[in-house]
């Protein structure tokens, strides 16, 4: 087949779809980073990538970028096959890794005229990108200053400028906000905002209040394995029909007894203090009231009874209780891992 017809954009393109992956597969040694996973990203949407460290996403997003290489499934990118023409994909895609990769002792225009060496921009588009570029992150303050004595959030934007210079339709960012203060994450959440106006956009996080923000449909990965996706509307709305009960008490062997009860799926302790335990109980059946069972086994076991009640479970309950077991100190691929986060929303 000539290679301008293998490579030419198929069918999921013209649906609208930027990035497609079937069944995706990467595996270093005995650890599976990413396990048979499928998605689509159409175009124009602002994706949020959530999960805790080591749960596959900088993995994920290395073999949309070409980083890496499946193992086994296809990732399509404009309808085009990575692994066919990666140069042609790569092209498409802006990418800012988690480390950002600036060189501290160049200024910010001297490193940006070396990205554009680098993407073999000609001396006719250079100019017209680099003001493009620069505009839209808002680095003119810095244009001329080292990279070394920028601020954390002017390193980024610089990162960003770098990313987006080439013009790509696609832009894949690795938390994209990891190690700024509250007063720096604000201005990139609206330029990432900004920035999904005018393409496609993915992002890691371990924040749920900045994919809320700026998000228009998540993710969820866990272990390799997407095991959620929708709007935030549509898994707020999937948390708020779910419960789970709340039982403090006092006394021994509490949670193997509730775990014994048929009627428990799950039981997470939440807090021990002064020999009182604290425990979130989900039913096997969402729509059984089991507090009256649960009071029956504090009685027979003749527990101090400090607290019963049913609560409705937020969206980051249920980001939690879907990442559960994550092992949050080991990385996606015997590669530096992620700095660890706060997996809850951020308090600003």
């Amino acid at each position: 087949m000539p290679k301008n017809e293998e490579n030419k954009p198929d069918k999921q393109a013209d649906q609208g779809i930027s990035i497609a992956a079937r069944g995706v597969t990467k595996q270093f040694g005995s650890n599976i980073a990413v396990n048979n996973v499928s998605f689509d990203v159409h175009r124009g949407e602002v994706i949020g990538f959530l999960g805790p460290n080591g749960s596959g996403k900088s993995t994920t997003m290395r073999l949309i970028t070409s980083y890496y290489t499946p193992d086994t499934g296809t990732i399509q990118i404009e309808g085009v096959d990575n692994q066919k023409d990666d140069k042609a994909t790569r092209g498409m895609i802006g990418y800012l890794p988690e480390n950002n990769p600036l060189y501290g002792d160049l200024l910010v225009h001297q490193y940006l005229n070396y990205v554009a060496d680098l993407r073999g921009l000609t001396k006719a588009d250079r100019k017209a990108n680099l003001d493009m570029a620069v505009t839209e992150t808002g680095i003119e303050e810095v244009y001329y200053k080292p990279i070394s004595t920028c601020s954390k959030g002017y390193r980024q934007r610089t990162g960003l400028a770098g990313a987006i210079l080439h013009q790509p339709k696609i832009l894949i960012m690795d938390e994209p906000t990891e190690g700024l203060d509250p007063n720096q994450r604000v201005p990139i959440r609206e330029l990432i905002r900004k920035m999904g106006e005018e393409r496609t956009v993915m992002l890691s996080t371990h924040v749920l209040q900045e994919v809320e923000e700026v998000c228009d449909r998540l993710l969820i990965i866990r272990k390799g394995v997407i095991v959620e996706e929708g709007t935030p509307a549509e898994l707020r709305g999937r948390a708020r029909s779910q419960s789970y009960f709340v039982l403090e008490v006092e006394g021994n062997g509490v949670r193997s007894a509730v775990e014994a009860m048929d009627i428990v799926r799950d039981v997470a302790p939440v807090g021990q203090s002064n020999g009182r335990g604290r425990y979130h109980i989900t039913a096997t059946d969402p729509d059984m009231d089991i507090r009256p069972e649960l009071y029956k086994l504090v009685k027979q076991h003749d527990w101090m009874l400090w607290e019963l009640h049913e609560e409705d479970v937020s969206l980051s309950e249920l980001f939690a209780t879907l990442t559960r077991d994550e092992i949050s100190d080991q990385s996606d691929d015997s590669t530096p891992s992620d700095t660890p986060s706060d997996l809850n929303q951020e308090q600003e």
